[in-house]
């Protein structure tokens, strides 16, 4: 049986000394949490670039412009009820601090130290690749 296919971008914002923002998942969402890169949904007719944009705004009070992320990796899982994409975007660049608000707890982490966070499972084959990207 086919699973709707749910497409979902996320971002690993990196600081100047190389640690990555994951957020944790606020209480009454489905994996409450668990630790995340920041993102959401890609509304229909918006690009994957449009929609974390406006998903870093929303969830961050940060300001990216589309042309200071650049693709890296996907996730591609099967979830019981959906299969998720999830493309993964670089981010070095941003104005503004890092905000956020929508409850959740954010953290600047090393990438070896990613592991130390209970995660999504479609999360999770990316931190090695982060891993070999910033050690």
């Amino acid at each position: 049986m086919s699973k709707p296919i749910l497409l979902v971008v996320a971002a690993a914002l990196i600081d100047v000394d190389g640690r990555v923002l994951i957020a944790e998942r606020p209480p009454g969402r489905s994996m409450a949490g668990l630790w995340e890169f920041p993102g959401g949904k890609v509304a229909p007719g918006e690009s994957p670039e449009a929609a974390l944009v406006r998903e870093l705004r929303e969830e961050l009070s940060i300001e990216v412009c589309e042309t200071c992320v650049a693709p890296f990796t996907f996730a591609s899982h099967a979830y019981d009820d959906f299969h998720l994409l999830m493309p993964l975007y670089l981010c070095r660049q941003w104005e503004g601090d890092v905000r956020p608000r929508e409850g959740q707890r954010v953290k600047w982490v090393r990438a070896s130290a990613l592991r130390d966070y209970p995660m999504p499972p479609a999360d999770l084959p990316l931190i090695p690749m982060l891993y070999d990207l910033l050690a």
